[in-house]
């Protein structure tokens, strides 16, 4: 669901992507409720109150997929998870990049074995971390 939040993220640099998945966070608490997505997700009410207020919280991506999960719409929190890790490995995969190209890309901000942990789910991901490498990813396709 977090790929619904922008067209083109290769065009868009990375804190444009957490700013744009923040407005679906936000759109979402708004749609359900803070105190229903507060105990559906399991995410701290501060950070929920912080999206309203146009603020950008310290978010996982798992954090992300609760609070996009409580919209009974959506499909589960694991399965938006899973699907935006696919969302990176695909275009790893079609961008040519291993995750020490994809390090080097992105200044070796996040380290390669880091990268691979959290890019197979065995490693929380911050939301900021995930709009890193999902923006230099489609910038390389």
């Amino acid at each position: 669901m977090l790929r619904d939040a922008v067209d083109s993220p290769g065009e868009r640099s990375p804190d444009q992507l957490r700013g744009a998945y923040d407005g679906l966070l936000a759109e979402t608490v708004r749609a359900v409720g803070p105190d229903a997505v507060a105990t559906d997700s399991a995410v701290d009410r501060e950070h929920l109150d912080a999206l309203l207020a146009g603020e950008s919280p310290p978010l996982t991506l798992q954090n992300a997929a609760a609070i996009l999960a409580a919209d009974e719409d959506r499909p589960d929190a694991e399965t938006l998870a899973a699907e935006a890790r696919d969302i990176l490995l695909l275009g790893m995969s079609m961008a040519v990049l291993d995750v020490e190209a994809l390090a080097s890309g992105i200044d070796d901000q996040i380290d390669p074995k880091e990268i691979q942990q959290k890019v197979e789910g065995r490693q929380p991901m911050p939301l900021d971390e995930y709009a890193v490498l999902h923006s230099y990813i489609e910038s390389q396709r």
